[in-house]
């Protein structure tokens, strides 16, 4: 006798030997490494920045704003836009793959 998940199992089982998924996944992961990448050498760089040269980085820009700040609001708006890139990139690139995927194999 089956159990009432078999079903899905033998779903998932043929996803996952797809080739279309493979390369979805393959892909996908390679981005998030790309994005992560840029990321943790930004991240890096700052702190390093920090670190080794606080001269620089407490130099006045404007009045009492110093590299440092500048440097760490760009680092922010710079995360928030890596995030966005991969939402978009996610909403049309994956999420139309993984829908023709799911067709092919019957939702």
């Amino acid at each position: 006798m089956q159990s009432p998940d078999a079903p899905d199992t033998q779903r998932e089982a043929r996803i996952a030997a797809d080739p279309l998924y493979t390369a979805l996944v393959r892909d996908r992961q390679r981005f998030s490494w790309a994005l992560t990448a840029v990321t943790v050498i930004v991240y890096s760089a700052f702190i390093s920045l920090i670190a080794f040269d606080k001269p620089f980085m407490a130099r006045p820009l404007f009045g009492t704003i110093t590299i440092a700040v500048v440097l760490g609001a760009a680092m922010l708006v710079g995360t928030i836009a890596i995030c966005a890139v991969y939402v978009r990139r996610a909403n049309t690139d994956y999420d139309a793959r993984l829908a023709a995927l799911l067709d092919k194999v019957g939702r």
